[in-house]
C-alpha cells in the first residue's frame, strides 16, 4: 500500500511540475487570447496586452517611503500568491504596482507564485482549489507554513503597500 501511495505522489508531483508555464488559450468570455494557470513574472509582463500598461505603470509607481520602511522590518519568509487575469483592467493596473513594491522590499521571487485565470476566474488542474477567488487581482499572503495571513482583493482599501502592511501587522 505504501509503495502505491508513494508512486501516486510521485506521479502527481511530476504532473504539477510538468504543467506548462505561461500557457496561452483563447478565452471565450472575453473573446481574446489570455494566459492561464501558473505563470512566470516574465511571461506575464511580456504578454502583449498586459505589457502595454505594465511598463509605464511599474516605472511611474512610487510606494510610500514610511510604509515601506515599516514593511521591510516585518518581511520574513512569507509566500505571496498573485491571482490575476491578463484580460482584467484591475490586474493590469494593480499588478505592476504590487510587483514594484515587492521589488523595493527585495522580496524573494521564489516566494511569489503567479496564477492567471480565465474570464470565469478559473484555472486548470485544480491549482485554485480552496482559494475562493471571486475577483482579480487577488494578492494572498501566506506564512511559511502555508497559513493564509490576509489578502488584497481587486484593489487596495488604502494603498497596496498600506494594505500589505496591515496584513503583516495582524501577523505580528
Amino acid at each position: 500500500m505504501k509503495i502505491i501511495l508513494s508512486i501516486t505522489l510521485i506521479i502527481l508531483a511530476m504532473n504539477v511540475s510538468a504543467q506548462e508555464l505561461n500557457k496561452k488559450i483563447h478565452d471565450e468570455v472575453h473573446n481574446k487570447d489570455i494566459l492561464i494557470n501558473a505563470c512566470t513574472r516574465e511571461g506575464v509582463t511580456a504578454f502583449p496586452e498586459f505589457k502595454e500598461m505594465y511598463d509605464p505603470l511599474y516605472e511611474a509607481y512610487v510606494p510610500d517611503a514610511a510604509t515601506m520602511i515599516e514593511l521591510k522590518k516585518l518581511i520574513k519568509n512569507e509566500k505571496i500568491k498573485i491571482v490575476l487575469g491578463t484580460w482584467c483592467g484591475d490586474s493590469k493596473a494593480n499588478v505592476p504596482n504590487f510587483l514594484k513594491i515587492l521589488d523595493a522590499l527585495h522580496f524573494k521571487e521564489k516566494n511569489v507564485e503567479i496564477i492567471a485565470v480565465d474570464g470565469k476566474k478559473k484555472a486548470e488542474n485544480g491549482i485554485l482549489d480552496g482559494l475562493d477567488i471571486v475577483r482579480v487581482p487577488t494578492f494572498i499572503v501566506f506564512d511559511k507554513k502555508g497559513k493564509e495571513l490576509g489578502r488584497i482583493i481587486e484593489g487596495p482599501k488604502t494603498t497596496l503597500e498600506g494594505d500589505l502592511l496591515a496584513i503583516y501587522k495582524k501577523k505580528s
